[in-house]
């Protein structure tokens, strides 16, 4: 990589309900799809700090880390993904961002199908983080 080329990383939460479905925001650009909570790393930042920061802005809750599951590159965007299992530390509501119009949880069989392979790769975390392309 030439160092003047950009490069994108973003940190995203698997976050799921007491019955196992998946927390997802409908974003209100490009697409307009569905994805896990979380976001681009700002300069400077780590992926664990991005998530955190994220989260709050896109949730206005806050979430404690339990890990870090997979790096995951993405072709399309250029990108690498990381993927944490989080947990919300308190119950609250959901205060959305202009970035988000909706929250839903969803099944896994509901969600995309490469986000269902990150997902599953999180929820059956064995201590050894995981990666694949899309």
């Amino acid at each position: 990589m030439a160092f003047d080329e950009s490069y994108r990383l973003s940190a995203h939460a698997v976050i799921t309900n007491t019955g196992g479905e998946v927390l997802q925001l409908k974003a209100t650009y490009a697409e307009r799809s569905w994805g896990l909570p979380g976001g681009a790393l700002d300069p400077g930042e780590t992926a664990h700090e991005a998530l955190v920061r994220e989260c709050h802005e896109e949730l206005g809750r806050e979430v404690r880390i339990e890990y870090l599951s997979g790096i995951y590159y993405h072709n399309a965007f250029n990108s690498h993904v990381f993927i944490f299992r989080a947990h919300f530390i308190k119950e609250g509501d959901y205060i959305l961002s202009d970035e988000h119009s909706q929250w839903a949880y969803f099944p896994l069989h509901q969600l995309s199908q490469v986000q269902r392979h990150r997902v599953e790769d999180c929820l059956t975390f064995n201590g050894i983080v995981r990666s694949a392309k899309f």
